[in-house]
């Protein structure tokens, strides 16, 4: 009789544990993941046109961007990008990285 107590104890626990780490994302956190799918659909596009890398950040330094950190991500997605094998389209490349983006978001907190 313990050891059923014991056991449905721990099914209650782990159920609410599991239900309060399954949380939604914020909406920062959405925009954040639409900001670097965008970045990454862009690079994509660029890498299938068959743009070079070089001539890829070159485009992205010259966007303006709103927060001093943007640059140096979107510079850094680029290279990802390029150095990946993907022949994606940009659209599928978005989708991927945000639901990737999204994931990490939820599960860091």
């Amino acid at each position: 009789m313990s050891f059923i107590k014991t056991l449905l104890t721990f099914c209650v626990l782990m159920t609410v544990t599991s239900q309060a780490l399954a949380r939604s994302p914020s909406k920062n956190e959405r925009d954040l993941c639409t900001w670097g799918a965008g970045m990454a659909g862009t690079a994509q596009q660029y890498k299938l046109s068959g743009l070079t890398l070089y001539g890829a950040r070159k485009k992205m330094q010259a966007q303006h961007f709103a927060q001093q950190w943007m640059r140096m991500s979107a510079l850094g997605i680029t290279e990802q990008t390029y150095d990946s094998p993907s022949r994606l389209r940009p659209e599928g490349v978005k989708q991927v990285y945000y639901e990737g983006c999204i994931k990490h978001e939820v599960a860091r907190r």
